[in-house]
This record gives structure tokens, C-alpha cells and sequence, in this order.
């Protein structure tokens, strides 16, 4: 669930308080946190709603400046029904904190290169984690497009999986292109340590 930036500031203020999508089935849950761009939004309540029961108020409480614009807009989708969620400002996005650790114990360590091993295994292309990692690493905000070419992979599965590493604090989005946090530069600077000492000893 995508909300543009002005969206969120209104949530964070506390004026914005519902969003309406249309929706072949909803894809948020009651409860679930949504990272952004502004901290971690929660989901309250998530209704399907006869589209006439709308009213002004809650119009405005969606962020809009009429009923008729949010009709509008919902309007532009030709199917699906109608969700009426509310929607929280949670707190900061926890990822930001764990993103800028510069130390790495060794059970964070092993529990992170476990966590690239598996989604590795799962992968159907492969193991794609280390090599993904070191390409941003030595191609800081190169557009994503660009990225995709340089590591044989298509754009949209590359954006995908970069989110999963995002996800663990490893990256950090830019517009455009990404760049190694320093929790993930630590981590490749210790793999890139333990396999120089294994090629030593074989």
C-alpha cells in the first residue's frame, strides 16, 4: 500500500486519519505496520464499503478536498470494491537505527549471514545476496535499471530484493539508486575477512 509523501505528512500531523482504495480483495490487514518514508504507519480498521455510503467528512479525513475528488479518483479504477482503512502514525521506522550500527557483534553477524543464506536457498535464480550487495557497494546510487544490466537480472525482481535487503538494514534507498548502510558495510567487510582466511588455509 503506496501513499504519496504529502499523504504521510498529514498522517504523522494526525489530519489524515483514512484512506480508500479499490481493491479486488484487500492487501492490508488490521494491525499490520507499513514501513515509509516517515516512520511506520499503522492499520486500523479495514472495511469494504458501498461506495454511496461515503460521506464529506471522511472525505477530507482521507486527505482529499471533496467528497467528489476521492469519488473521483476511486472512479478511475474500473474494478475492485471499495475499502474504507483507517490508518495510524505508528513511530520511527526501526530500520533507520539498526541500518547505522557500525559494530557487529558475533551473534548479529551470524544471525544476518544466515538470514542472506536463506534467501539464497529460496531464490530461484541462485545465490544473489553477497553479489548484489558488493555491486551496490561499488556502484553507489546507480539507477536501478542500470544495476539490473551490470548483475544479468531483470529490473523489477532486482527492486523486489532489494527491499528484502533494505528490509535487514543492509541498503539504503536513493532517487536514484541505492548505497550500502553502514550496518551493511560492516557486514560485507567481515565475509569479505572470514573467506580471505579460508582461501589462506586451503
Amino acid at each position: 500500500m503506496l501513499f504519496k509523501q504529502y499523504y504521510l505528512e498529514g498522517i504523522k500531523r494526525d489530519e489524515i486519519a483514512l484512506a480508500y482504495r479499490k481493491w479486488k480483495k484487500a492487501a492490508v490487514r488490521e494491525g499490520s505496520l507499513l514501513n515509509t518514508a516517515i516512520g511506520q504507519i499503522k492499520i486500523g480498521k479495514v472495511d469494504r464499503v458501498n461506495i454511496q455510503s461515503i460521506t464529506e467528512p471522511e472525505a477530507r479525513k482521507a486527505g482529499l478536498t471533496s467528497l467528489d475528488e476521492l469519488l473521483d479518483l476511486l472512479g478511475k479504477v474500473k474494478e475492485g470494491n471499495v475499502y474504507r482503512i483507517e490508518v495510524i502514525y505508528h513511530g520511527p521506522d526501526p530500520r533507520v537505527e539498526l541500518r547505522n550500527k557500525k559494530k557487529l557483534t558475533e551473534k548479529e553477524f551470524n544471525h544476518l549471514a544466515e538470514r542472506l543464506r536463506r534467501l539464497d536457498r529460496y531464490s530461484k535464480v541462485g545465490a544473489w545476496t553477497s553479489s548484489t550487495l558488493m555491486a551496490i557497494q561499488a556502484n553507489p546510487k546507480l539507477r536501478a535499471a542500470d544495476l539490473a544490466i551490470l548483475l544479468s537480472t531483470e529490473k523489477e525482481w532486482l527492486k523486489l530484493n532489494i527491499r528484502k535487503l533494505k528490509n535487514l538494514g543492509l541498503t539504503i534507498s536513493h532517487n536514484p539508486g541505492y548505497v550500502i548502510s553502514p550496518l551493511g558495510a560492516q557486514l560485507l567487510k567481515r565475509m569479505s575477512t572470514i573467506t580471505a582466511e579460508k582461501n589462506r588455509k586451503s
